[in-house]
């Protein structure tokens, strides 16, 4: 079974070194990763991510253990083997005036260049294929500084492709995107995952998208590790481990993360639908306690209809209707605030 591991992390021992001491992260850790996976690591910021996906190219030595691509050592293969076997898109911000983003993409192409560096007809054609592939079809003369954050990890992720290594390794690929180019960055990952059969490990703290959306997870913590796909790291409760405060919690069948609030007053709701779901997160974020007893303080009615509409009662005091969550919650808000 281990033979259809493309990548293989085997008792490694990671860390880095301050003059004479060696400071050890790490020990023991043991992960894998196959062909056409998307893998994403994560853990809390500190823990060692960064220093796991350098050693993990060789960039960085390990004390202990090895990576494993393929069957072989990474330390058996020359920089120049590993350049094509393994693509790296770190999280630095690349800013070079006069640089282009075609020129950026084309650096991917230095692996299969002469001593010269010269871009031949066929290395043409893989960096305008690449950068088609990420949407930056036009992109070619546009200089790196008149390009927005998403465009340029775009550029990034084209310059890897452009590399054409059966491995792509990212740290924070998504960090200081707003969330339509985080998902956008996600959902590319996956088609090149899928459709070239390349095995993608990327580092990320989007921990709710990447739930969604990855093959694997590599769960990096203080004292333990943990691999699996993310629905049985749900099941067997390691998200709730991710975070020491006692304030943040997973909601299992949600699959996503929640601040803890103290409940003030009890609410019943009665409806259906969607327009049902979102009030009652919205009860839950305001801190109502959502109850079933024949006793709450107030009962909320969503009147589905041709529009939505919320009904408030509480017997002997108010009845009222409302034409917005907003609306509902302004008038609740001041009543128990």
């Amino acid at each position: 079974m281990s033979d259809s591991f493309h990548i293989k992390i085997d008792r490694l021992a990671i860390g880095y070194a301050t003059g004479k001491e060696q400071v050890v992260l790490h020990q023991d850790l043991s992960y894998s990763a196959s062909k056409g996976e998307m893998v994403a690591l994560i853990g809390s910021n500190g823990i060692g991510k960064s220093t796991l996906l350098r050693s993990l190219i060789g960039f960085q030595d390990y004390f202990s253990g090895d990576v494993i691509i393929n069957g072989k050592s990474i330390q058996s293969f020359s920089a120049r083997e590993r350049a094509r076997m393994i693509s790296f898109v770190s999280t630095d911000v690349i800013q070079v005036n006069n640089m282009s983003v075609f020129d950026l993409v084309a650096y991917g192409r230095f692996p299969h260049t002469n001593q010269f560096g010269k871009l031949m007809q066929d290395d043409h054609k893989k960096v305008l294929e690449s950068m088609a592939n990420v949407g930056l079809h036009g992109f070619e003369n546009k200089p790196l500084t008149q390009i927005s954050d998403g465009e340029r990890q775009r550029a990034m992720i084209a310059r890897a492709l452009a590399q054409d290594t059966p491995i792509i390794i990212l740290d924070e690929p998504t960090a200081f995107l707003d969330i339509s180019n985080k998902y956008e960055i996600f959902h590319l990952l996956q088609v090149v995952a899928r459709e070239q059969n390349k095995t993608i490990v990327l580092s990320t703290h989007d921990l709710n998208i990447a739930l969604r959306e990855v093959d694997k997870l590599w769960i990096l913590l203080k004292d333990s590790t943990y691999e699996g796909s993310p629905e049985d790291a749900v099941l067997d409760g390691q998200m709730d481990r991710l975070f020491t405060n006692q304030n943040i919690g997973f909601d299992a069948e949600e699959g996503e993360y929640f601040f803890r609030k103290k409940f003030r007053e009890k609410v019943k709701v009665i409806g259906k639908g969607v327009a049902l779901t979102w009030t009652l997160k919205a009860l839950n974020r305001m801190g109502f306690r959502i109850v079933t007893d024949a006793n709450p303080d107030f009962t909320i009615h969503v009147l589905d209809g041709t529009s939505t509409q919320w009904k408030l009662e509480k017997k002997g005091a108010w009845n009222l209707e409302f034409n917005s969550i907003y609306e509902m919650f302004r008038y609740l808000i001041q009543k128990f605030f």
